[in-house]
């Protein structure tokens, strides 16, 4: 006979709340990797092409707004455009 005649007693609580631990600990770690990709930026390769498209949506208020005319707009979008890490350079 097992003492006071609940069997297992409280040792069969354990294994439910292990698992419920292990499965709170996934979703920890594996749900803030799934928030943060789907961000902007958070890849390193995909860093590059936000800021360019940021710099890019910037510039392109600033001409909607008046404060630079066609001719810089268009200079400085080529700057941006010729420095983006994703494109190779044109040839010479």
């Amino acid at each position: 006979m097992m003492g006071n005649g609940f069997g297992f007693g409280w040792w069969f609580l354990l294994i439910p709340l292990f698992w419920i631990i292990v499965i709170a600990a996934l979703f920890a770690i594996f749900g803030r990797r799934w928030r943060r990709s789907m961000g902007e930026g958070w890849h390193p390769g995909w860093q590059g092409q936000t800021d360019a498209r940021s710099a890019e949506k910037t510039l392109a208020e600033r001409f909607a707004q008046g404060d630079i005319d066609e001719v810089e707009y268009r200079a400085r979008l080529e700057v941006l455009r010729a420095n983006r890490p994703d494109t190779p350079a044109p040839p010479a």
